[in-house]
């Protein structure tokens, strides 16, 4: 028998011949099964794409370790690497020219003996400077707190209703530029005392940032917020206190922290001129002492004091934004 061709010839049928069949190849092909696939034949793509996966996530979890590295030396290192430069540039300045300006291990030696016994008394002009300090602050105080007092109403006030806005336009425009220390003889004039003249100066000078800055919060208030105040018939009142001052809180802020900057700046030229206590006095007091070391950590307390009043406004502010909470 052929194997590729098979013919079968059967028996007779009642002495009829039966016609032989012959079955074509392509049908034993056709039904021929295909072999299994053997066993693991898809594994090694499998754990190809397992590993790549793998590696991807892995790069990823790097590369989120360097940019956090990255992150961590950037808030820490680099302001030490500044502080580093500046005490170095400050050392090359004292050991050049007339050697007049101490360097900083003098002036820090200064300021281990000064901050011992920082609330001294020994009389009415010679006090420690931790009483100076909070003499500048207490003036700050007041003064920017009774520009608060006046400022917040009148930026609400003006931001509120057109008219009004008009008519003080040109007078805040014409006095805001003016330097604060011009307001001085002003108030010596009028209080005839240095303590409320300094106070005056500080008012006038930390008044303009929260009128202006409150006025345009009160504009940027979306006029839909103020229709349907209207179509509910809400008091005037109540629109400022649960409409406008949620949505204004932000800018005001922001020109309270101005102010106090401001503010802070101009008392310590305020307290040269007019003497009495305060950080101010003592700085001008030890220039006519010739104690250059000590006029530089005035400089620096300064700068501390600013530097702190200026976060602690940051940190409020951020407490109180909407926005972001």
């Amino acid at each position: 028998m052929n194997a590729s061709t098979m013919t079968l010839t059967p028996t007779p049928v009642h002495g009829k011949p039966v016609a032989t069949k012959a079955v074509a190849p392509s049908v034993a092909a056709n039904d021929a099964v295909a072999p299994a696939a053997a066993p693991g034949a898809g594994r090694p793509q499998h754990a190809s794409r397992e590993r790549g996966v793998r590696l991807t996530t892995e790069e990823q979890i790097a590369a989120n370790r360097r940019a956090q590295l990255r992150r961590t030396l950037g808030v820490v290192l680099a302001p030490m690497l500044g502080l580093l430069v500046f005490v170095l540039v400050w050392q090359l300045v004292a050991q050049s020219g007339d050697k007049q300006l101490p360097g900083p291990a003098p002036v820090w030696a200064a300021a281990v003996e000064l901050f011992a016994d920082p609330f001294y008394v020994k009389g009415p002009n010679d006090q420690g400077i931790g009483w100076n300090v909070l003499s500048s602050l207490q003036r700050v105080g007041l003064g920017f707190g009774l520009a608060a007092l006046v400022g917040i109403p009148a930026g609400f006030l003006l931001g509120r209703f057109t008219f009004a806005n008009q008519m003080a336009s040109p007078v805040i425009s014409l006095l805001r530029p003016v330097s604060p220390l011009a307001w001085l003889p002003i108030g010596l004039l009028v209080f005839k005392n240095t303590n409320p003249a300094a106070i005056w100066t500080i008012f006038i000078c930390s008044i303009w940032p929260m009128i202006i800055n409150t006025a345009v919060g009160v504009r940027q208030v979306p006029q839909d917020y103020l229709n349907v105040a209207r179509v509910l018939n809400l008091s005037e009142w109540t629109v400022i206190t649960k409409i406008l001052f949620p949505a204004v809180l932000p800018y005001m802020l922001t020109g309270v922290r101005l102010a106090v900057g401001t503010a802070w700046l101009v008392i310590v030229a305020a307290e040269m001129l007019t003497g009495g206590q305060g950080i101010g006095f003592w700085l001008w007091d030890e220039w006519n002492n010739l104690n250059v070391a000590h006029i530089i950590i005035a400089i620096f307390m300064i700068g501390i004091v600013g530097l702190t009043l200026e976060a602690l406004l940051i940190w409020i502010a951020r407490r109180f934004d909407y926005a972001n909470n």
